[in-house]
């Protein structure tokens, strides 16, 4: 099982720091840093950043918004990365949200489904510089009736496959992902439910003819070092809270559905009530410890050690940290201390 960095989002004054993260992250043998977007800074922004100033370890997009981007100026920022950074580009993808899609880019978040697989389609066929001619329901191109004419890049990319991932949550999402994808990027992943999520990826393998072989499981994990994972589990409550219950409406909450799968329904539904009623610490207090530990790495080496060993075992071959400590200091000896962990796991 190979080892990830996710920087998060950009802007909220710890930009340096998350640089110095990346490059120790590198030095310690990360295989990738991701950097991801919501509706503050972007990702290929500062994902350029960062390769600029690295040399080995991976870079990738966890994720880049379908609604932000026409699926061919995400081929072209991809190869562009890709070049820029010696070949060293993950091209992440995710249909974010309906407050997210409708409410900032004006995109309806109807069929995401179709609309992530035509846009995987068109990416794919721009980035293989093959002349772009496509015609679904969600993109005609070139559109009819005008000067419009299939083109193709103009630049020749690194590499013409770049492994492609996508953010996947529900069951048909994650058929999909394993069908059409190179990896997936889960979150609130728990090693126990784990053989839920991927019995779909692997069924979308299996319709494409494909196994499991090569596929890249990439689940995010926030890790809080201390000698009580109860009380390190503070650390990420809010989190967890902002997610179950006011990521999304109350009808249409991925992260919230994803509770309920996993056995949580009266705690989901309480978060909710009173993340929208806007009790936020109430909505954090109820996030039970048990989901918290199941989703996070809490506590000693040791007990991050037995917790790694899990994660490989249900099928993780990339596990992606996010390290929660306050100081740049926390942040880079927790980096290590997850490196001696998977070393102690011999899952490495």
């Amino acid at each position: 099982m190979r080892l990830g960095i996710n920087l998060g989002y950009f802007g909220a004054g710890y930009d340096a720091d998350n640089l110095a993260v990346a490059k120790e992250a590198e030095r310690l043998g990360y295989a990738v840093c991701w950097a991801a977007e919501a509706y503050g800074s972007d990702a290929a922004t500062v994902l350029s950043w960062v390769a600029a100033q690295t040399e080995r370890i991976d870079i990738g997009s966890a994720i880049f918004q379908i609604p932000a981007r026409m699926p061919a100026m995400t081929a072209m920022t991809a190869a562009t990365l890709d070049t820029l950074s010696g070949g060293r580009f993950r091209l992440g993808l995710g249909v974010s949200g309906p407050q997210v899609s409708e409410g900032w880019y004006g995109v309806r978040f109807d069929k995401p489904l179709a609309r992530t697989r035509e846009y995987v389609e068109i990416v794919r066929k721009a980035m293989r510089r093959e002349r772009l001619e496509h015609h679904g329901a969600h993109w005609e191109l070139p559109l009819p009736g005008g000067p419009g004419k299939p083109i193709k890049l103009i630049v020749h990319p690194v590499r013409e496959h770049i492994p492609l991932y996508i953010a996947a949550v529900g069951p048909k999402n994650l058929e999909l992902t394993g069908e059409i994808a190179d990896g997936w990027l889960g979150i609130f992943f728990a090693p126990e439910h784990g053989e839920e999520s991927l019995a779909h990826v692997r069924a979308g393998r299996e319709k494409a003819g494909l196994t499991m072989d090569g596929f890249d499981v990439v689940p995010t994990v926030s890790v809080v070092l201390g000698d009580d994972p109860v009380a390190a589990a503070d650390a990420v409550r809010d989190n967890a809270a902002l997610y179950i219950g006011g990521m999304g409406s109350r009808e249409q909450n991925f992260y919230n559905r994803l509770a309920v799968r996993m056995g949580y329904e009266k705690e989901a539904a309480e978060i909710q009530d009173k993340y929208l009623a806007k009790d936020y610490a109430g909505a954090a207090r109820a996030v039970p410890y048990d989901l918290l530990d199941k989703t996070a790495l809490l506590g000693s080496k040791e007990r991050i050690a037995d917790r790694l060993h899990a994660y490989a075992d249900a099928g993780v071959t990339t596990l992606t940290v996010t390290p929660t400590a306050d100081t740049l200091d926390g942040r880079i000896a927790t980096l290590r201390t997850v490196v001696e962990a998977l070393e102690l796991s011999g899952r490495g």
